[in-house]
């Protein structure tokens, strides 16, 4: 019928095994929470200090990862790597691909110069037969590449639906926890950019990461969203290149390596990820349009943001852009979701609009509404690395003092003049 005929629904019907009830056995026995120790969690290195730094200083053992990322942006070629540098310092891993080929896995082994018999691999998308050859195998790290791919022969629906994502991802983390091999599981995201298959599953994991990139660029970013072993919201930058991922000790001198300050419509910024502040360049085009709507197109940012920018550029500093098109842009493919990246966003199209460079200007505040620019955290911090990068001028709201935007546009011009 394509809906469901009483609640209208149109989503399709998923088919839920029913399995027996459980034998009712021994009640068990809770613990007072004061006498509960704090639980020191033995780690492992990967090798990949970037790597080791987003995990909290390393995978835990028995521990569960879910690493997510859009098609080729390089989980598997970062795992595979990940994995010849634990080979290297002992620890077994398997690696169950579903998705290629054993020759396949093979040949990027051989690019990748992973060449160590303590990687095993297995090309098999059946669960049970997976988990059967790691408790055979007893290796320390289990990487499943992917989990929409794999499935277990009791549920009758194919590999990537609910259930199946929902039941393969419960037998590991059993097998898992049970045996402390750290699993690590590799997920697809969705035409979003969410991580597909349930909403569930991401409660389920340990760890949720996301690895990002730019399609022009090599630069990939490696972002935390839950850790329950460590910090989230920590960043770090890898450069994919054809022998591999490299790791980027210095991101911000990487951003700003084509940084050209005296070119209209360039701001950097430093944004805080985590404890660490990196420094990226935020340009904007400003260009007339004869159309009856100009375009709008926002790269980096929120494009919700953006547009309120600019009324409150046109509202409140006199800067006529309904009849202009904006092109605003985050250099590297780095995305910022904090608010402090109004102002510099602001300085940029300000200054792409009058056609006059800012030079070497780093700027970061909040923009409300009314005009005004409010203090964001870390402005320390911010400011230590603008200077340590050699950036002349800031741009930036006191913790006791209130600025105007306007005022704030004015004082970028002064500095340059």
């Amino acid at each position: 019928m394509g809906f469901c005929p009483q609640c209208k629904n149109p989503e399709p019907l998923v088919e839920e095994v029913s399995r027996p009830p459980r034998i009712a056995g021994l009640a068990p026995t809770p613990v007072q929470l004061t006498k509960v120790g704090a639980e020191r969690f033995d780690r492992r290195l990967t090798g990949l200090g970037e790597l080791d730094r987003v995990l909290g200083g390393g995978l835990v053992e028995g521990s569960v990862i879910l690493l997510g990322g859009e098609p080729g942006v390089g989980k598997s070629t970062l795992l595979l790597q990940a994995a010849g540098r634990l080979a290297a310092g002992g620890a077994r891993t398997l690696v169950a691909s579903a998705e290629e080929s054993a020759e396949q896995v093979g040949l990027r082994a051989s690019r990748l110069g992973v060449a160590s018999d303590d990687v095993l691999l297995l090309a098999d998308d059946d669960v049970d037969r997976v988990i059967a050859a790691a408790e055979e195998c007893r290796p320390e790290v289990l990487i499943i590449d992917s989990i929409q791919t794999v499935g277990v022969p009791d549920v009758d629906s194919a590999p990537g639906g609910v259930t199946q994502v929902r039941e393969s991802a419960a037998r590991l983390i059993r097998f898992a926890k049970s045996s402390g091999i750290a699993t690590v599981l590799v997920g697809h995201v969705n035409k979003e950019g969410g991580l597909a298959g349930p909403k569930l599953l991401e409660h389920m994991v340990d760890v949720v990461l996301s690895l990002e990139g730019d399609p022009d660029r090599g630069f990939r970013a490696l972002r935390s969203f839950k850790n329950r072993f460590g910090a989230t919201h920590v960043v770090a930058l890898f450069d994919m290149q054809s022998e591999g991922m490299s790791e980027v000790a210095d991101p911000s001198v990487a951003f700003l390596a084509e940084w050209q300050s005296d070119v209209p419509g360039t701001v950097v910024f430093p944004a805080v990820e985590g404890r660490r502040a990196v420094m990226m360049e935020i340009q904007a085009l400003v260009s007339p349009t004869t159309l009856a709507q100009p375009r709008r197109s926002v790269r980096g940012v929120e494009a919700a943001r953006v547009h309120q920018l600019l009324a409150v550029l046109e509202r409140h500093c006199r800067i006529k852009l309904s009849d202009q098109e904006v092109f605003v842009n985050v250099v590297g493919g780095w995305r910022v979701e904090e608010p402090a990246c109004d102002l510099p966003v602001a300085l940029a199209i300000a200054s792409s609009a009058w056609d006059v460079a800012l030079g070497s200007t780093a700027a970061w505040g909040e923009i409300g509404l009314a005009g005004e620019v409010r203090a964001v955290p870390f402005d320390l911090r911010r400011r230590e690395e603008s200077e340590r990068v050699g950036v002349k001028t800031v741009v930036a709201p006191g913790t006791d003092s209130r600025l105007r935007l306007c005022d704030a546009v004015r004082a970028a011009l002064d500095a340059v003049s």
